[in-house]
């Protein structure tokens, strides 16, 4: 049985996203109210190192993106236990750390799903992602990879955000046709 993913679409409501912490607190996307932007970053988990890589690169820009208004939230399929090594081991600290996506949520993300190739990876997982919500819910942003080195640039996203946010750069992307 092929079971379907879904395309979120910029301009539309957010998929809803309700997840535990790894310090045993729940988060929901709904309740998030950021200044601009609530950012979620979807990595492979621990079995990933170029996700270590990647959210290092972040754990370092996190202050930055705080004071433009974007609020950061790191997510996986992982387990608690995997997700708090992974934080740990990578030094992601105090970046808030999501865990137990299940497929259902990745796939309304849109999320690409891949299955294990060795003993080291999961079942299944999703591939890496980025999403940036509106406050009120409205996705604005999205991008997905289908390999674990198709990320969007954190760098030029940082730099480009004060344009998006000052001049209230409209979603795009959701063209119909």
């Amino acid at each position: 049985m092929t079971q379907t993913t879904t395309m979120p679409l910029p301009g539309q409501p957010a998929p809803a996203l309700d997840l535990d912490l790894i310090i045993d607190a729940k988060w929901r996307l709904a309740d998030q109210s950021p200044k601009a932007f609530t950012m979620i970053v979807f990595y492979r988990g621990l079995h990933c190192p170029i996700c270590g890589d990647y959210l290092a690169g972040l754990h370092d820009l996190y202050d930055d993106f705080l004071a433009k208004g974007v609020e950061v939230i790191n997510v996986s399929m992982d387990s608690k236990d995997k997700a708090v090594e992974a934080q740990a081991k990578w030094n992601l600290d105090p970046i808030p750390m999501g865990y137990g996506l299940t497929e259902e949520q990745a796939r309304a993300w849109g999320l690409y799903m891949s299955k294990a190739r060795s003993d080291a990876d999961p079942d299944v997982f999703s591939e890496p992602g980025l999403a940036m919500v509106k406050p009120g819910g409205t996705l604005n942003m999205m991008e997905m990879g289908s390999a674990p080195y198709l990320r969007p640039d954190l760098k030029l996203l940082l730099s480009k955000l004060d344009f998006v946010i000052d001049k209230d750069f409209p979603p795009r992307g959701a063209y119909g046709g």
